[in-house]
């Protein structure tokens, strides 16, 4: 799936479902600091996603996708932990793309992919709304948190550093 096909899924579940959102464009960026002071956001409000590997024994890899709030990092023992892993690392970029569906920095708080199971921070779902990237380094969502825990279903886990 082509980054704009990722981007047209989220939009057109969002319409479809009668979500509360705002489109916001902006000079392509990926990084979540930067992206926060264009789009206007406080870094807690902003959904860092990153794609974690966690290996349960040897011969089972499993694939989380951690959204934390911005001024946070990824706690990988907590994700390790959860996943009753023996072994975690941050994913290759190659699987991280291929399973997010878009490039590095614009990944989504959504999985689209069964293979990739989504746990969210709960300090991120405090905020009324939630930033992210849209699957574009030019183009975010500031989204309803109540919609984004309705559509997204996220297992909600403390995950974050």
């Amino acid at each position: 799936m082509s980054e704009h096909e990722t981007y047209d899924r989220l939009v057109a579940l969002l319409d479809e479902q009668g979500a509360l959102y705002r489109v916001i464009d902006h000079e392509p960026e990926g990084g979540t600091e930067r992206v926060s002071e264009l789009r206007g956001n406080s870094l807690a409000q902003a959904a860092k996603c990153i794609v974690v590997m966690v290996k349960v024994g040897k011969k089972v890899t499993r694939y989380v996708l951690a959204v934390v709030p911005g001024d946070r990092r990824v706690d990988l023992n907590a994700v390790k932990a959860l996943l009753e892993g023996t072994y975690v690392s941050f994913a290759a970029r190659e699987a991280a793309e291929r399973l997010a569906g878009s490039v590095s920095g614009t990944v989504l708080p959504f999985s689209f992919d069964e293979k990739l199971e989504l746990v969210v921070d709960p300090d991120l779902l405090e905020n009324e709304e939630i930033f992210f990237n849209a699957a574009r380094l030019d183009r975010s969502l500031a989204l309803d948190t109540k919609d984004y825990q309705r559509f997204a279903q996220p297992r909600v886990e403390p995950v974050a550093d």
